[in-house]
């Protein structure tokens, strides 16, 4: 049986259930750092379930920098209007407000990127690439490396958070996904500086 305090201090850390942290924990054989790997995966395939549902619910959120030079409005959306008002969402609205505030964010995602705007990208890296004297397949693989580079750099669910650089906003949508148990989706944003 597992130890209460083991069962505790795994529910601290995942925000998991204590039923699914004891049974992570006794598929684990008590072994705390492989029942949050076990969690983890749990909660990926619980989120992929989730990605399906639709988010007709959610909050305007706003930040304003204690500068007052920079401002950002967050449309992000869930389930249900229950969900909505938990400390849980107000708390990953907040974390996402603060992140687009620090880090610049163009689009929500890669997809919001238009061909054209990756076209000029890829034409900027070719350009500085070009006189390597490089085969045209590796010229090709740099660029394709500093493209995606760039995608990580403007898109917000692709950007590392700025308070654990260990995983990117998508990451911490989708542990919210897994403690509310509904989808969360990023609408849009704005980004005011002066």
């Amino acid at each position: 049986m597992s130890n209460i305090e083991e069962v505790k201090k795994l529910r601290n850390e995942t925000g998991a259930s204590p039923l699914d942290c004891k049974k992570a924990l006794k598929e684990s054989n008590e072994d705390v750092e492989k029942a949050k790997e076990i969690l983890r995966t749990w909660g990926k395939e619980l989120v992929n379930k989730k990605k399906e549902r639709t988010t007709k619910q959610g909050t305007i959120k706003s930040y304003i920098h204690p500068n007052s030079k920079v401002g950002v409005l967050l449309d992000i959306r869930c389930e249900s209007d229950f969900v909505a008002k938990s400390k849980e969402f107000q708390e990953l609205s907040h974390e996402i407000c603060l992140q687009i505030a620090a880090m610049k964010p163009l689009y929500v995602n890669s997809e919001e990127i238009s061909e054209e705007e990756i076209n000029k990208e890829r034409n900027i890296y070719e350009e500085q690439f070009k006189d390597l004297g490089k085969p045209q397949e590796v010229i090709n693989g740099i660029v394709e490396g500093k493209l995606e580079k760039y995608k990580k750099e403007v898109c917000l669910l692709d950007q590392l958070w700025v308070k654990d650089q260990t995983k990117n906003i998508k990451d911490l949508i989708t542990e919210y996904i897994s403690k509310t148990e509904e989808n969360i989706e990023v609408e849009r944003f704005i980004r005011y500086e002066i």
